[in-house]
């Protein structure tokens, strides 16, 4: 019964179509070019190189695509265990026509043509959203962006703040901040004057969050004007030579202003919290970062306080800050739990850490899914992997064990990975309508 009942939920929630609240897609080439965009992403690399691949054979300079698939398919095999492997296989098999089980120095070729003859087409990246059940995706664009030149009902722009955050006391973060908004940045002042015009300029493009990822050590405090005055004359004056304290204070006065425009504004603040950056110093790009089990959400438990009327989407990088997770969604009316973040996106992690948030958090209060992806392709296989677990804890924690009819647990469903979104992010379509 088990079996059946969760191959009925997964067929209705996959006619859904979804938005995707976050993603690092670039508007102006949104789809891959060659496969080469494929299989270099991250997590492809980084497990390749994990199990022995050297660095230099995919970081070369000038490496073909063709040359980079063909060196990375020499690694693959240890890779096969992998959910991230059979992602791979989905997007072969689901957009090129690729009919064997795995992908080998025998036939890599052969997908690799296929591939090309699919990404050809100039309406490419509409057939993936199309096929792939998507409506629209919120991209990751730096505070200057140019934010012109693609269709913003589809690719939403969302204003992400890390440098703004922890990198403005380089002198050339500074000078394109006010570059962009044509600020002079002479004092704390002038500073929140360049923030709300970025913030003005990305509302004015139909922007639909503020983003940022933290480390595990940082907690927001606010900052007294004469404290922040202080350390940004220090910074002007002297920006190699300021100390931690002037930069830790700069950093914390900018976040709460951050946080002051997303109230002013009505923006959500997507956190992402826990990432050590450059752990593993000698891995590939974007293979670097950890996270720290020792991350606690009660360094916000002051944010969470400071902007009740502030949405805060919260993902954390590890499975075992779940539970905390969930705790301060139960009781911070503002909290809202988002997503399987990157070392948790996986089918163990989002079965335990989704059964726990559907028990105790309000149905309102969950985004249950992003894709975090570079290329479209990725929604596809990511999407449907979350929607496997996802009918699977349905069928078993609500229908079975908790006597709920089918429909009623399919409500939750919908209302979780599109209801919630277009609560949280804003009007972009009648949630959970049926794909056409």
């Amino acid at each position: 019964m088990s079996q059946t009942l969760r191959e009925r939920l997964l067929n209705e929630l996959d006619t859904i179509v979804l938005i995707d609240p976050h993603t690092h897609i670039d508007p102006h080439q949104p789809a891959a070019r060659t496969l080469a965009d494929i299989l270099g992403y991250h997590y492809y690399t980084e497990l390749a190189h994990s199990a022995g691949m050297l660095r230099s054979d995919v970081e070369e300079p000038d490496l073909a695509p063709r040359e980079k698939v063909r060196r990375l398919v020499a690694h693959l095999e240890p890779l096969q265990n992998t959910i991230q492997y059979s992602w791979l296989i989905d997007i072969a098999r689901s957009f090129f026509g690729f009919a064997d089980e795995h992908v080998t120095r025998d036939n890599w070729e052969g997908l690799y043509d296929a591939a090309q003859r699919t990404l050809s087409a100039t309406d490419w990246p509409q057939q993936v959203l199309r096929r792939s059940g998507l409506e629209a995706v919120l991209l990751t664009n730096d505070f200057d962006d140019p934010l012109e030149g693609w269709d913003t009902s589809v690719y939403v722009p969302c204003l992400r703040t890390d440098d703004l955050v922890f990198r403005l006391h380089e002198p050339a973060v500074g000078q394109r901040l006010a570059a962009v908004t044509g600020v002079d940045l002479a004092s704390p002042r002038a500073l929140r004057e360049a923030l709300a015009r970025l913030f003005t300029r990305f509302t004015a493009r139909h922007a639909r969050a503020c983003a940022i990822s933290l480390p595990p050590g940082f907690t927001p405090i606010p900052i007294c004007a004469s404290r922040a005055e202080t350390a940004w004359d220090a910074i002007c004056r002297a920006p190699q030579q300021c100390g931690e304290d002037e930069r830790q204070t700069l950093a914390h006065f900018v976040f709460w202003t951050l946080a002051e425009l997303c109230a002013d504004f009505q923006l959500p603040f997507d956190l992402m919290i826990g990432v050590h950056r450059g752990v593993y110093r000698g891995g590939v790009y974007q293979g670097q970062d950890l996270y720290d089990s020792r991350v606690s959400l009660i360094q916000y438990g002051e944010l969470f306080n400071a902007f009740p009327q502030v949405t805060f989407p919260v993902s954390v990088l590890a499975s075992v800050a779940n539970q905390e997770l969930t705790s301060y969604a139960w009781i911070f009316p503002n909290v809202v739990t988002s997503g399987h973040w990157w070392y948790s996106n996986t089918p163990a992690y989002i079965e335990h850490d989704l059964a726990a948030r559907l028990e105790v958090v309000p149905g309102t209060k969950q985004i249950g899914y992003y894709s975090d992806m570079y290329k479209l392709e990725f929604g596809l296989p990511k999407f449907r992997m979350y929607k496997r677990v996802l009918a699977k804890v349905l069928a078993e924690r609500f229908v079975i064990d908790r006597g709920w009819s089918e429909t009623r647990a399919l409500e939750l469903g919908r209302q979780v990975l599109r209801g919630n979104v277009d609560r949280v992010f804003g009007p972009a379509g009648r949630a959970g309508r049926p794909r056409p």
